[in-house]
């Protein structure tokens, strides 16, 4: 009897202590919290379209998320979105922070809806790149996202390093992101206190300089001087970045926009940028006006939805290899 008292003792005790390191591990693996900036315009605030149908403004709801779910060739792609009862998936473990142009600061965990508009009316590229640096990480990620409509990196963007006036809006940039980070506890309950890490920082934008003669020789320069300062404001002079194209127009362009795509993609010419910053084309993932939303707002993807979502994971995966291949300090 004493004998087999012992043995389920053993048994009992070993599999206690396998329980709790499987529950440390877990914990471990949630801390630090993974902070992703996520920087730009218009487009980066999104306007993709979600369920929006009205026949006269919204294209009888062509190219809105409802209708490309269900429409779509790749439907598959898009299963993850919504539940099994048909309720829009909120991931509690990517958080969002963004506060939008009119000042309301929206929180919360990765869902539809975190937009300048407020609402649940509309996405934009953090949708899917929240869901596939979440399923790429086991820490807990907050994107934070930072953006307005009409700024150009010229002037409203314009970072330390390019001389002349500071952008109020890289002030502004900077400022909400402390912000969120000095509020985790307030506006994220679940967060432990184990401390974040800056893991990475997108940039889409550009319509604004692309639209301002002047800007687009100085653009690359000035996107080299905006990665540069960022680093050094966070302590990260390896800190993963990736640069959205402004892909808006499709990819058969000329003129302002074909220029302005290459002074963008020349942040892959800078030789301390390799393995740590690249460039993402988008241009791809153009959709017809007629197949769209808004078929007169070509500077917004036409509020199609697909447009959006794909824009967002090509922005992930380009994030999870550069994540993945090196730390960030």
């Amino acid at each position: 009897m004493r004998h087999w008292a012992a043995i389920l003792l053993v048994v009992t005790a070993e599999t206690f202590l396998v329980s709790i390191s499987s529950v440390q591990a877990a914990q471990a693996g949630k801390s630090p919290v993974k902070v992703f900036i996520l920087a730009g315009q218009s487009n980066m605030q999104g306007q993709g379209v979600v369920d929006m149908d009205g026949p006269k403004d919204y294209n009888g709801g062509k190219g809105n998320l409802e209708y490309v779910m269900k429409h779509s060739p790749d439907a598959r792609l898009y299963k993850h979105l919504k539940d099994a009862s048909g309720k829009w998936v909120v991931r509690d473990d990517v958080w969002v922070s963004h506060k939008t142009g009119r000042g309301k600061l929206l929180t919360g965990g990765l869902t539809i809806g975190f937009t300048g508009y407020g609402g649940k009316s509309h996405i934009g590229p953090e949708l899917q790149f929240g869901h596939v640096i979440g399923d790429c990480l086991d820490n807990q990620v907050l994107l934070i996202k930072t953006a307005w409509g009409g700024k150009s990196l010229y002037v409203d963007f314009r970072p330390p390093s390019s001389g002349g006036k500071v952008g109020p809006y890289y002030t502004q940039m900077i400022a909400e992101v402390r912000e969120a980070l000095a509020s985790l506890k307030k506006h994220f309950p679940d967060y432990d206190g184990r401390g974040y890490e800056i893991a990475g920082f997108v940039w889409l934008q550009g319509w604004n300089d692309m639209c301002t003669a002047p800007a687009i020789p100085e653009y690359a320069r000035n996107q080299v001087n905006l990665i540069k300062d960022l680093r050094k404001e966070f302590k990260s002079p390896k800190l993963p970045v990736v640069v959205g194209e402004l892909g808006n127009g499709g990819p058969d362009v000329k003129g302002s926009m074909l220029a302005f795509r290459k002074a963008q993609a020349a942040i892959t010419d800078v030789p301390e940028f390799k393995g740590n910053v690249t460039f993402v084309k988008t241009a791809q993932f153009a959709r017809p006006a007629k197949e769209s939303p808004n078929v007169s707002h070509g500077h917004h993807w036409c509020g199609n939805a697909e447009s959006y979502f794909l824009v967002g994971k090509a922005l992930g995966e380009e994030m999870k290899k550069l994540i993945k291949a090196g730390p960030t300090k």
